[in-house]
């Protein structure tokens, strides 16, 4: 008869059965994963590897193209720090406080995640007209939305504010609030809690929200060939170039603004562990 202790499974261990084989499951993970893998990889790889380094460096010296690249980097950082400046008071509400709508507020912050953007581009020119209150309103000082930069930058804001403020969101809210308890029970105000307790603990999560709203901005096409086709971005470039010239003459362009997207990626991996070790 087989003593108890030798029969039951000692903790930690596997059953004797399991060890010379490998869970089928785990196989079918590592396939899957290497499937979709692939299906990233293998595209943009061929991409970039098709233009030879002459018609790389022939691209860069272009004074469209790098108006173009200059001009997506430039207008997707002003979105950015607008969503910056205007989203973190909203990303706090959301995190600190409990009040009736809240979800029907966090989905409609959602929502430009969700329409197509080109709807987006139509939405803010039917407003920004002057059959429109707001339209005569922003005429009359001066701001044009159709053609401009400032058209840009308003897209690539709608765009990008809910990749920031729900960053920011989950930030605020891994922070416990008994800090802020106990600063107001010092006697410190609202506002002095939030800048001196809160915001240098979720700053590492405002720098990331900063860069995946940037990062969604600056690849943004829909919306943007709606509302400025001119001044090109480098998306609707890309896309004028491809239209008018075919692959040879759009892939160095598309090439170095893969490499702008994948240094904004980098900054997000390094600022995401930075913020996950802070936390």
């Amino acid at each position: 008869m087989s003593s108890p202790v030798h029969s039951a499974a000692l903790p930690g261990s596997r059953p004797r059965r399991q060890r010379g084989r490998r869970d089928p499951f785990l196989w079918l993970a590592v396939a899957s994963s290497a499937v979709i893998v692939a299906f990233i990889l293998v595209p943009l790889v061929e991409m970039m590897t098709q233009p030879t380094l002459a018609s790389l460096k022939e691209s860069l010296m272009d004074r469209d193209v790098v108006r173009s690249i200059r001009l997506s980097i430039v207008t997707s950082g002003s979105a950015a720090l607008i969503a910056l400046v205007f989203g973190t008071p909203l990303a706090y509400l959301l995190a600190r406080r409990r009040f009736p709508g809240k979800k029907i507020l966090e989905s409609v912050i959602d929502l430009p995640i969700m329409i197509p953007h080109p709807v987006v581009g139509i939405a803010l020119l039917s407003i920004a007209g002057r059959n429109h209150p707001i339209g005569r309103v922003m005429q009359s000082v001066g701001i044009e939305i159709m053609g401009t930069v400032t058209g840009l930058i308003a897209v690539l804001t709608f765009v990008g504010l809910p990749f920031y403020i729900n960053t920011v969101k989950a930030g605020f809210e891994e922070i416990s609030p008994r800090l802020e308890h106990v600063s107001r029970s010092l006697g410190a105000s609202a506002g002095g809690t939030f800048f001196r307790v809160t915001l240098p603990l979720a700053w590492r999560h405002m720098v990331v929200g900063v860069i995946m709203c940037t990062a969604r901005a600056v690849s943004e096409f829909g919306a943007v060939v709606i509302v400025a086709y001119h001044p090109m971005t480098a998306p609707v470039m890309i896309y004028e170039r491809f239209t008018a010239y075919g692959l040879k003459y759009s892939q160095p362009v598309a090439v170095w603004l893969i490499l702008v997207c994948l240094v904004l990626f980098l900054l997000l991996r390094i600022f995401s562990l930075k913020a996950r070790r802070g936390s």
